[in-house]
């Protein structure tokens, strides 16, 4: 389920992270759980979207600025759920993208 605050129609970023899980998951949806509620108390933080099955994920973060990426990378619970990335995925692709452009339709 998504979770998004209003987004700029412009000049925002978007992480994008696309996972296919390993089956050692030990600690991983605590890590997970914890990380997601630290993220959106961070200053900056627009929200996230997300698309997975059973082991392949897309997971799509929102937020004003690359300081405010860079105050989330340094966040030492993060730094301690990614240094458990080895174990918790196959393969993994992070990006920092700039949004110049946003169009959002909802019925």
């Amino acid at each position: 389920m998504p979770f998004l605050k209003p987004l700029p129609k412009s000049n925002f970023y978007a992480v994008i992270f696309s996972s296919t899980k390993s089956n050692d998951l030990e600690g991983y949806a605590e890590a997970d759980a914890l990380t997601m509620s630290l993220a959106q108390e961070q200053p900056g933080y627009l929200g996230y979207e997300s698309l997975n099955n059973e082991s392949k994920t897309i997971f799509i973060s929102y937020w004003e600025t690359k300081a405010a990426i860079e105050n989330w990378r340094i966040n030492i619970t993060h730094k301690m759920a990614k240094a458990q990335a080895h174990k918790w995925y196959k393969r993994y692709l992070s990006q920092i993208c700039l949004v110049e452009s946003s169009h959002l339709h909802e019925t």
